[in-house]
């Protein structure tokens, strides 16, 4: 299984998960995205690059095929790895992800306290997010994997029809509320283990 953070955090916040999946005996891969925690803190920076970063660590690991666990960002990261190498992706697992429509910028000072993350990445990933592909229902239609897609619910910032709507253009996806906010896995830490890890590991012998 690999596991793909959302922009700002890094591989440290699936802890909580990565407990629950060790438990059963499940080898997982936690990964820094480009510009986040130990991975290198230069660009160019972008969804597409972070694809490209995700299939190179593949081929590095000789991984031909994983389980993918994408939240947020890396959800979208999830989404293009999928579509553009489906014969990499088995399962994957999309936590409040939707897809991508033009929102009005937002503009964010940089915090004055030390972060884990290069700000400049923030803006980069951000801006392409506002202004998206207009080819993404078109991309997520490719995808290929046993498809789970986890929503937050109400209390989240994304939303969550087009968290439904990208459930239903992904061919076969199922659609779970989880009603946690954005973060599921830190605010329904338990239930999220639950739905995903039943997910992942369907129709094993």
């Amino acid at each position: 299984m690999l596991l793909l953070h959302a922009t700002g955090e890094t591989s440290e916040s699936w802890m909580h998960f990565l407990s629950r999946w060790g438990r059963r005996g499940g080898v997982a891969y936690a990964l820094d995205l480009r510009g986040h925690g130990r991975s290198v803190w230069s660009g160019p920076y972008g969804l597409e690059t972070f694809a490209e970063d995700v299939l190179g660590f593949l081929d590095a690991m000789e991984l031909p095929v994983v389980d993918l666990v994408g939240h947020s960002v890396g959800g979208l990261v999830g989404c293009l790895v999928a579509a553009r190498a489906p014969e990499r992706v088995r399962k994957l697992v999309l936590e409040d992800v939707g897809v991508p429509y033009p929102r009005e910028p937002v503009v964010m000072g940089k915090p004055t306290v030390p972060l884990d993350f290069d700000w400049d990445m923030v803006d980069r990933v951000r801006a392409q997010i506002d202004n998206p592909d207009s080819r993404w229902a078109a991309w997520v239609a490719q995808i290929q994997a046993d498809t789970l897609v986890v929503a937050g619910g109400p209390a989240s910032c994304v939303p969550q029809e087009y968290v439904g709507e990208l459930a239903g253009t992904i061919p076969g996806a199922q659609l779970v509320t989880i009603a946690g906010g954005h973060t599921v896995h830190h605010t329904r830490p338990e239930n999220f283990s639950v739905e995903v890890i039943a997910h992942l590991t369907s129709g094993d012998a």
